[in-house]
């Protein structure tokens, strides 16, 4: 099976093979010990072995609450923010196509309207709700769980809402793991030693993603492949490597704001996750990548012009789907003058094509440091792939970085002001 493919020449304008052999030389034995990691031998690592984060027993148990959400919801509610949502989002924003149940998001933000059209639109619909949390004094979803976990019992009573509502949390005692045990709900495991934004492939993630009707044993299947890859490649030829040395090499001379570029809109949540999971784990200690993110073509119409012209700051990242995943040929129209004659026959993927070759390569000839991260196709299996790759990229790069890429100490700053004014006392 095609392997996905890291294609870093365009970026050796800017930096020489030389430099990425004398770096990774440079820091053989730690690049060594990051990938020797192992689950279970550190408070943070969990994620670092698919099976670790999902079992065969969980996975079922997954599975047959999936299928029952599936079979009984109109409306399955993903409370979380972060960590907590990212992950589902993005595979289910991907791979979704039945629309049942229909998946809603809540507990992401403070907004009354937001929360009050939530409320309106599960008005008299079959509800299933997913509270997802490592630390439940978050205040997003656990306020947002609060309200509507009213309006279910409201409507059903409190035995049978609790049958509808599951949660996910820390099984330490946990104040959430302590709720379900007594309202009666059905709980899931939020890893202990695995932080939100790497916890897509535990049951944080899977649940979701399985209630939607997506395949996750694919996603895992392709983490795996993954996983055994970056553990058995020689770190010349790692691209997970390869890619967090050059983002470190390219960070020293000047380049501190990273776009991941894409040309297939259905990645547009994958790149919310990964704006996350760079961003909360290089964005400290005064250093770290900017991480941002651009929908291609439509972007190119509004920040192509910074990108080409402006401050040479930035570097990008291209997902390049090789499928295009479906086919659309463009009808002749011979009957009318509309300036788009030289396109009869063409197809909608070629068209596709051609403008992402066009921006690497204006881009990158106008000084823009371009990496490619090619990509068989956009798949479940795939999917899996590049949640686990990031994941272990960021690692690399956080840890060459010199910062903890498992911490995030300045969220808790805008938490402290916030809770004192709203009157919280520990």
């Amino acid at each position: 099976m095609k392997q996905i493919q890291l294609d870093f020449s365009k970026a050796l304008g800017t930096v020489t093979p030389q430099d990425m052999d004398s770096r990774i030389a440079a820091y053989r034995e730690r690049l060594k010990d990051i990938l020797a990691a192992q689950a279970g031998a550190s408070d943070v690592l969990g994620w670092v072995d698919p099976d670790h984060c999902a079992d065969e027993a969980l996975v079922a148990r997954i599975e047959e609450t999936a299928a029952e959400i599936r079979a009984n919801a109109e409306v399955f509610l993903l409370i979380g923010v972060g960590g907590s949502n990212q992950g589902a989002r993005a595979a289910i924003k991907a791979f979704q196509r039945d629309a049942k149940p229909e998946i809603v998001y809540t507990g992401n933000n403070l907004s009354p309207v937001y929360m009050k059209r939530i409320l309106e639109r599960i008005e008299g619909k079959s509800v299933y709700a997913n509270v997802i949390a490592k630390n439940f004094a978050t205040l997003e979803p656990g306020i947002c769980f609060r309200v509507i976990r009213k309006q279910l019992e409201a409507a059903l009573g409190e035995g049978a809402a609790a049958r509808r509502i599951i949660a996910t949390g820390s099984p330490n005692r946990s104040s959430l793991e302590r709720l379900a045990a007594a309202q009666g709900y059905r709980f899931f495991p939020f890893p202990l030693d695995i932080g939100g934004r790497f916890s897509v492939l535990s049951a944080v993630g899977l649940l979701p993603i399985a209630a939607s009707g997506v395949a996750i044993r694919e996603i895992l299947r392709g983490a795996r492949d993954m996983a055994q890859r970056l553990r058995t490649a020689s770190l010349e030829e790692n691209p997970a490597v390869q890619y967090g040395v050059l983002r470190n090499l390219l960070l020293e001379r000047g380049f501190s704001l990273e776009i991941l570029g894409y040309f297939e809109p259905l990645l547009e949540y994958f790149s919310k996750w990964w704006v996350q999971l760079f961003g909360e784990s290089e964005g400290k200690q005064g250093t770290g990548i900017f991480p941002a993110a651009c929908s291609f073509s439509e972007d190119l119409h509004a920040l192509g012009q910074y990108i080409q012209d402006g401050r040479r700051m930035i570097m990008e990242t291209f997902i390049n789907l090789e499928d295009p995943g479906a086919s659309v040929p463009i009808p002749e129209d011979p009957g009318t003058e509309d300036g788009f004659a030289y396109l009869d026959g063409k197809d909608f993927a070629h068209l596709n094509r051609t403008a992402f070759e066009a921006t690497v390569k204006a881009h990158a000839d106008g000084g823009v440091p371009v990496q490619i991260l090619n990509v068989p196709a956009l798949t479940p299996y795939y999917m899996g792939q590049l949640f686990y790759f990031f994941e272990y990229a960021c690692y690399i790069s956080a840890s060459l970085l010199g910062v903890n890429p498992f911490d995030q100490p300045g969220v808790e700053a805008y938490k402290t002001h916030m809770f004192n004014a709203l009157g919280k006392r520990e």
